[in-house]
């Protein structure tokens, strides 16, 4: 028996903050009440903390196999059990690219001895591989990713029957990157037409346009209501694309749902002039107007879910001219701040970060016994202090690349411990090793 007893914390669960105990028990949520009396192997005071339904990060790139150079699984795992994720799931353009299932199963078995916060992992598709693809076991695996955008390898799918059988044929969720690859490139070659090797890190949202993210969204979503698949579109980040989703309810019945991202509700194009390669995303990061649209949508429930899309690269990569410098950055240790940075700007509210960041991750990918603080639930939980300010800086980031694109910024809010399925991995500074994460089961 392994029992751990949190007293007096200011849960935030399901639409509502109440105090309460809550009681682990060999991993699992054992009871939640009032008042728990009785012993426990470990007694954690939480009076004056918020207890949160760890976050599920449903979009990172932790680069192994074949881009540790950048970030492995251990480390950013790390990073993202220390910013109070609990869980993510990882992309397939990793060298080599995730697109056969024994190539799958590599990664889950690093992660298996390597993450410290529990693991999905999606199966990739390309221009070539749909056999393979219809293999994926909805059960234990996150969904199937597609690049309808360029990407790492030969991961990019452009060819226009094998995306209709894709959706026609996914026998699990469908995750898309939507940006048109033609008007990509139609605009970059206008602006070296124009600018040569000149071009700068301000034209990255008018060559990777918003009319090429929402021609591209416009037809996944076409395709989904053609055959019915189960859609879920990455990083939004245009106003534009935003109408293109319902809000109904209850979520568990919205056929096509859509992501929101922590840089795309922070940072706009005035960003560039100060921040340069190092908010250098694709989507790129837009207009202000496109912000507030975004956070709207969030709000409104058109949006279902915050992510981070956690893509690392190293310094030496990032200062290089704009045509050189990768897109990504490292996000998995500060969304979550942020996200309570806007809760103290009056922009979100606590319940409508859980709801963003756990719960609604857990309904849309029909997550077995994770997102929320109930009994009989893996114990996936964050106590925060938000009152306890801290900077970012280089030197204390914990991302292998070693920068942040939050570097300079002060957070009003800290994670104080991270409980991984029901195991305490960090607390205020310190991690354990002692029980590393699980793999994540699916209800489908």
């Amino acid at each position: 028996m392994n029992t751990i007893l949190i007293k007096a914390a200011s849960i935030v669960n399901e639409g509502q903050i109440v105090v309460a105990d809550v009681l682990i028990k060999d991993g699992f949520i054992e009871k939640i009440a009032p008042k728990i009396d009785g012993p426990a192997d470990q007694e954690i005071n939480a009076e004056g903390l918020h207890l949160f339904p760890g976050m599920i990060d449903d979009q990172v790139h932790f680069r192994e196999p074949g881009l540790t150079d950048k970030a492995d699984i251990f480390s950013e795992s790390m990073a993202a059990v220390a910013g109070g994720i609990t869980s993510f799931m990882e992309m397939p353009n990793t060298i080599p690219n995730t697109l056969t299932q024994e190539l799958l199963a590599d990664k889950y078995q690093i992660a298996a001895e390597m993450s410290l916060a529990n693991y999905s992992f999606f199966m990739g598709a390309s221009n070539t591989n749909i056999e393979e693809v219809l293999k994926t076991d909805p059960r234990n695996v996150c969904g199937i990713k597609v690049f309808m955008g360029s990407s790492t390898g030969n991961m990019l799918v452009d060819n226009e029957k094998v995306l209709d059988n894709i959706f026609r044929e996914a026998p699990m969720l469908v995750a898309t990157h939507c940006e048109d690859e033609q008007t990509i490139r139609a605009n970059m070659a206008l602006y070296k037409e124009k600018y040569g090797e000149n071009i700068t890190i301000d034209m990255h949202p008018l060559i990777r346009s918003a009319e090429a993210c929402y021609i591209s969204s416009s037809m996944a979503i076409d395709l989904a209501k053609k055959h019915g698949t189960r859609l879920h579109i990455l990083h939004i980040s245009t106003g534009k694309e935003v109408a293109l989703f319902d809000n109904i309810t209850p979520l568990k019945d919205k056929k096509i749902t859509a992501e929101a991202c922590i840089h795309h509700l922070w940072f706009d194009d005035r960003d560039y002039a100060t921040k340069g390669n190092w908010i250098k995303w694709n989507p790129a990061v837009k207009t202000a107007e496109d912000k507030d649209a975004i956070l709207k949508g969030v709000l409104d429930n058109h949006l279902d879910i915050i992510a981070t899309d956690h893509a690392p690269h190293t310094i030496a990569e990032k200062e290089q001219s704009y045509l050189k410098a990768p897109s990504g950055g490292p996000l998995v240790q500060h969304a979550l701040p942020a996200l309570f940075e806007m809760y103290h700007q009056k922009k979100i509210t606590l319940e409508k970060i859980a709801e963003k960041t756990a719960h609604n991750v857990a309904i849309c990918f029909n997550i077995d016994r994770r997102g929320f603080i109930r009994e009989g639930y893996w114990a996936d939980l964050v106590l925060v202090n938000l009152n306890d300010p801290f900077k970012v800086t280089r030197q204390n980031v914990l991302y292998k690349c070693g920068w942040s694109p939050f570097e300079g910024q002060t957070f009003q809010a800290e994670v104080t411990h991270t409980f991984v399925s029901g195991n305490l991995a960090y607390q205020k500074g310190r991690f354990t090793t002692r029980e590393n994460g699980k793999r994540l089961a699916f209800n489908r």
